[in-house]
């Protein structure tokens, strides 16, 4: 039986996918396919309501791409390698549950690509780098890299940072907008649980998730279409939203000034 590259599990509402190929965690095709299988997990779950994405280990969140893989197979492979890579990650960026990256290490190359199909990114402040160094290698950033990067920063910055390919530390990383938050841990295990409460913040009762994903898709989706599609889209997530338990218990909660327990549903 193969050995699976992916850990999954399911607590509190928070489903941790775990890239775990230490010490590096560098993605080949077995592990998408394993990471693949993880983001259908997670959205068909009705209990999972935010997904968090980590490495094994406090050294590495992703370090992209298996070089030496990379190097032995042919342009063929090359091509359907970063086809389904890209699939996979537009299948996480579009899933309509609130996704965080946990970046527990370096998080550089094809790893910051992966971070960026999520939709939060928190670091732990250390040692780690954060950057798109492909241009070193000759290649560049082909797992979605250009183009989020692009969207995230904009086109002038996005495109310095990859054409100098300086990775930077997470607090620099957080200058640049490429990290959402920073986070104080003395150890990864603190710094995994620092991740998880603030994943539950998004999970019911207290916050409607429902909510929270047409939130998410509204904006990841809307934001490639012109505007007069991305209102059409927002109105037929608002018109799911208001048939939903979740949004009477919102309204009537604030008419009847309590606070309002949602059931994601």
């Amino acid at each position: 039986m193969a050995t699976r590259l992916v850990d999954y599990a399911v607590s509190e509402g928070v489903a941790t996918i775990v890239l775990s190929d230490p010490p590096m965690n560098a993605y080949t095709h077995e592990m998408m396919r394993d990471l693949d299988e993880a983001i259908l997990d997670a959205r068909f779950d009705n209990e999972v309501h935010v997904v968090v994405l980590t490495g094994r280990g406090d050294n590495f969140f992703c370090a992209g791409a298996n070089i030496r893989m990379l190097s032995e197979v042919d342009e063929t492979y090359k091509y359907y390698f970063y086809l389904h890579a890209n699939e996979t990650l537009s299948r996480l960026e579009q899933t309509p549950k609130l996704v965080i990256a946990a970046i527990n290490g370096h998080c550089v190359g094809g790893g910051l690509e992966v971070a960026l199909a999520c939709d939060l990114r928190l670091a732990r402040r250390g040692l780690a780098r954060v950057g798109l160094p492909e241009v070193e290698l000759g290649v560049l950033p082909g797992t979605g890299g250009t183009q989020r990067l692009a969207r995230l920063l904009g086109k002038a910055k996005a495109i310095r940072l990859m054409v100098e390919g300086a990775p930077f530390d997470v607090d620099q990383a957080h200058a640049h907008g490429l990290v959402s938050d920073v986070i104080e841990a003395e150890s990864t295990e603190e710094f995994h649980a620092k991740v998880h409460a603030f994943a539950r913040r998004f999970t019911p009762p207290d916050k409607a998730s429902l909510a929270v994903g047409r939130i998410k898709r509204a904006v990841q989706s809307g934001s490639e279409m012109a505007l007069e599609q991305g209102l059409a889209l927002e109105r037929e997530l608002q018109s799911q939203l208001f048939a939903s338990a979740d949004a009477k218990e919102g309204l009537l909660a604030f008419v009847g000034k309590r606070k309002p327990k949602f059931e994601a549903r």
